[in-house]
């Protein structure tokens, strides 16, 4: 088969099939066709021009805008374009310029107008957010780097005419405080450290707001809060620090390095510092109570003042909190007869909270109220003081030294605006050597005080015997009143039943007699005659034995009454010649005595003097007598 024959049949087909394959390019090179996809832009070059001079760019651009060869304002959005043939252009094919979420879009023009001198950032003109380059350079759009930027969305920027840089949206944590410093504007006033305030910025998101309205370059006195910023960084850099937080019980004075030079508001009577109203530079007279505060720290300081009862301790082994005393010691000082010794002392002082400003005004701080004023007053009142007396004195005196240093540095803190609360003198620590001196006196004066006291206490105990041993006799004394008693008694008793056994008898001999008598009646009725005589007789006998024996009881009777009576006579004169008090310490002396009771000791110990003499000098002679029976028992039992 001639394949030529058939392709001469069939060149149509052919044809057909090449077109088919073929026709964008056809349609390219012959009619120019350009189809731009929906997500995408034509960025176009042109390659030549074919007449004239007016068609080549002018010097320093780089961007055409009016049919110039090169680089083309003008970009092909989405659609189908014709005589774009490609001997005289270049399509270039770019996707759609996308800026997430929580991004911003950062603007570099490739072309445009000279930044003028002294200025960084290319000023915003209208160009629809860059998507309208020859709208750009016609306003005179400036290269370089823009102040404006494109936020989140989608947009069809020119990439040969500008480059776009995605940065991340500033974010401004909770308690936190954005410090602003911007990087353009014009220079800050002579004699200060930031720039004018400025207002209508949208918190520096329009920076152009912030030039055109005359803002400095450099720190700035306004700050930003939490939240998030769409921010240029290229024109504002953003420092966060933590909000000022000013805790209960203190009290924040705010001393401002910016602002207009104020008129002193603190009174003639106030010469140490110039207090100003709030805004001006100075010490503010308005104090910030407890609470977060959003300062800026580059253009005012917060000192914070206690309010509440402050304690500072001059001692090198205790420190507050606050440490304000952490650089203060224990005091040395000297006494007047040349011993060092070391003390502590606590100073607490108060600061009302209006006259916080005038003490800070005058000194700064609190650390230089400390150092400047309470530091030397303190420690040249106690080193003086010492030097009035001794290391003892100073001892023995601490109360009242106490309480003069207290109205001294009252007196002297009155001066500074600040209230002196108390003065407290704590361990006072005297040369070891001096100390065991003091220590051996104050034991040898507790040694002679306790033998002070042993020396009582066995006064005592010999004073508590003696009274014990009387106490003991006592029980003595009373059963030998008890017993001289009995003893009257049983006399008594023995007197009237010797009365009464005389009556009895004398009753018993009667009865009897008058029974002989009667039986003898009787016998001698009835033997009358045979015992006349004899009845006569025992009559005779029986009387006198009857008269005997009457006369024997009456005998005895008289005798017991007699020996009672002359006892009792006896014991009533001797009460007289003895007294009743001596004569009844007789008489339980001599029944001890019959009972064998020792009772006397061995050695008897007589004061000589005393109220007991009378007693000491019976029982003297009782032991005399008790020795005097002693000696003659044995002769007595031969």
């Amino acid at each position: 088969m001639d394949y030529y024959q058939i392709f001469l049949n069939y060149w149509w087909i052919s044809a057909i099939l090449f077109t088919l394959l073929f026709y964008k390019f056809i349609l390219r090179v012959f009619l120019g066709m350009v189809i731009v996809p929906e997500n995408k832009i034509g960025l176009v070059t042109k390659k030549f021009v074919l007449f004239g001079r007016d068609k080549e760019l002018p010097d320093g651009r780089i961007i055409a805008t009016k049919g110039e060869a090169g680089f083309q304002a003008r970009a092909l959005a989405p659609g189908l374009y014709w005589g774009m043939w490609p001997w005289q252009y270049s399509v270039n094919m770019q996707g759609f310029t996308i800026i997430p979420e929580g991004k911003i879009g950062l603007i570099l023009a490739n072309d445009g107008a000279e930044i003028p001198t002294g200025a960084i950032l290319a000023r915003r003109v209208d160009s629809d957010n860059f998507q309208d380059t020859e709208k750009f350079l016609n306003n005179q759009g400036q290269k370089g780097r823009q102040t404006s930027y494109i936020t989140a969305g989608t947009y069809r920027i020119n990439l040969f005419a500008f480059t776009v840089t995605i940065a991340d949206m500033v974010s401004i944590r909770e308690n936190m405080v954005g410090i602003v410093t911007t990087l353009d504007g014009l220079p800050i006033d002579t004699g200060q450290i930031a720039g004018k305030q400025v207002s209508g910025h949208n918190n520096f998101q329009d920076i152009d707001a912030f030039l055109k309205n005359g803002g400095n370059r450099g720190l700035q006195p306004s700050i930003i809060l939490a939240g998030s910023y769409n921010i240029n960084p290229w024109a504002i850099q953003i420092e966060e620090i933590p909000m000022t937080d000013v805790p209960i019980g203190f009290v924040g004075v705010v001393i401002s390095y910016i602002g207009e030079d104020g008129k002193d508001i603190s009174g003639e009577s106030f010469k140490h510092g110039n207090i100003v109203s709030k805004g001006q530079r100075g010490v503010w007279m308005e104090a910030y109570g407890p609470g977060k505060y959003p300062f800026n720290k580059y253009i005012m300081k917060v000192e914070l003042v206690p309010t509440t009862n402050l304690v500072l301790n001059w001692a090198n082994a205790r420190n507050e909190s606050h440490q304000l005393d952490k650089n203060l010691s224990t005091i040395t000082v000297r006494s007047r007869d040349g011993f060092p010794f070391n003390l502590d002392v606590s100073q607490i002082i108060h600061i009302p909270a209006t006259e916080a400003p005038k003490v800070i005004a005058r000194f700064g701080s609190m650390s230089n109220l400390v150092s400047q004023v309470l530091e030397p007053t303190i420690g040249n009142y106690f080193r003086n003081s010492a030097q009035d007396s001794d290391v003892i004195s100073f001892l023995i005196t601490r109360k009242e030294r106490q309480q003069s240093a207290k109205e001294h540095i009252k007196e002297v803190l009155d001066d500074y605006n600040v209230n002196a609360v108390d003065t407290l003198i704590g361990d006072i620590l005297p040369p070891e050597s001096l100390m065991k001196t003091l220590t051996d006196r104050k034991i040898a004066e507790e040694e002679q005080k306790t033998y002070q006291i042993q020396r009582m206490a066995q006064e005592q105990r010999q004073g508590m015997e003696k009274e014990t041993a009387i106490a003991d006799m006592q029980k003595e004394i009373v059963k030998a009143q008890q017993n001289v008693e009995i003893a009257q008694r049983t006399a008594d008793a023995t007197v009237k039943k010797a009365e009464g056994d005389a009556n009895s008898l004398k009753l018993q001999v009667d009865a009897e007699a008058t029974a002989t008598k009667m039986r003898a009646g009787a016998e001698a009725e009835a033997t009358k005659a045979r015992a006349g005589a004899q009845a006569e007789a025992t009559r005779l006998n029986a009387s006198a034995d009857a008269e005997k024996i009457a006369k024997t009881g009456l005998a005895e009777a008289e005798k017991i009454m007699a020996i009672g009576k002359s006892t009792a006579d006896a014991y009533d004169l001797q009460v007289k010649a003895m007294g009743g008090d001596n004569f009844t310490r007789f008489k339980i002396t001599e029944e001890i005595g019959k009972g064998r009771i020792k009772i006397i000791p061995d050695l008897i110990v007589s004061g000589g003097n005393g109220t007991d003499g009378s007693l000491s000098g019976l029982m003297g002679m009782q032991l005399m007598q008790m020795m005097q029976q002693e000696k003659e028992k044995p002769t007595n039992s031969k």
